[in-house]
């Protein structure tokens, strides 16, 4: 007695179905999917992380080296999440280690070229360099991770067509390296130093968003006119010193009329 395709091995007897169909499996719960969500988004995270690191490192290696560690460990939890954790076949000693090791130059590939791009206009010596060696990094990283005949694909022609791709980039880039000026790594900060308050022509600037009267400017060596609330302030002259002039003027008379009696006496 044959039996039917169309009966399914793992359905109840006498239960029709077409061969080979299986039945949908359960909606993944919210624990894994709020997992699965971590370890993609670590992915990205940690790239990021590292590819900053990566361009900005001889300005603050203490502080960009701290990052790329950073991004180089979430890259790592995020691969060690999706890889051992949600699945579940566990792999053994030696593909753990294998897989680690692959994502740890695989994260370090794709920072440098990610930085590189982005950083070009800003570094084009340095990013001429760490772009074509990032795209060579990463694919060897990716084969060896994920590929089954791995030393055969980076060696043969894929393998070949990258490392054409790599030194076609890094004659290129270094070809606008040395045409191009470097504008420094500023993040759209202006050179020069930092901007003061804007003037208006009417002679008030504003500063903080607030805006402030600017008082006129005097030519040469010439005191400001004082206020009517400095003029009021100042003292009054005194009466002595607004009577020297006339006490002096009298002194003058006097000494006019002494001469005048002395020639009189001359004369008689």
């Amino acid at each position: 007695m044959t039996t039917s395709p169309l009966l399914r091995a793992d359905a109840p007897s006498g239960q029709m179905g077409p061969p080979h169909e299986h039945s949908a499996g359960p909606a993944p719960t919210r624990p894994a999917l709020l997992g699965s969500y971590t370890g993609y988004v670590g992915y990205f995270v940690g790239a990021g992380l590292i590819s900053g690191a990566v361009v900005h490192y001889p300005l603050d290696p203490a502080r960009y080296g701290a990052i790329g560690a950073a991004g180089v460990a979430v890259f790592l939890t995020a691969t060690v999440l999706n890889e051992f954790i949600l699945p579940r076949s566990r792999p053994g000693a030696i593909t753990l280690l294998r897989v680690v090791g692959a994502s740890l130059l695989l994260s370090l590939g794709i920072g440098m070229v990610s930085g590189g791009l982005q950083h070009f206009a800003d570094v084009p010596t340095r990013s001429a360099v760490l772009v074509p060696a990032g795209l060579l990094l990463s694919f060897t990283a990716y084969v060896l991770r994920h590929a089954t005949q791995r030393w055969k694909a980076i060696v043969g022609p894929i393998g070949l067509t990258v490392l054409t791709v790599s030194v076609l980039t890094f004659t290129g880039l270094s070809y606008l390296a040395k045409h191009s000026t470097p504008t420094g790594h500023s993040h759209g900060a202006e050179h020069g130093g930092p901007a003061g308050p804007e003037e208006a022509s009417d002679g008030h600037h504003t500063e903080g968003g607030v805006e402030h009267a600017q008082p006129p400017a005097t030519s040469g060596s010439q005191p400001p006119a004082p206020t009517g609330a400095q003029a009021s302030a100042a003292p009054a002259p005194t009466r002595s010193s607004r009577q020297a002039p006339s006490t002096h003027k009298a002194g003058s008379d006097h000494h006019a009329d002494d001469d005048h009696h002395h020639a009189d006496d001359d004369h008689h």
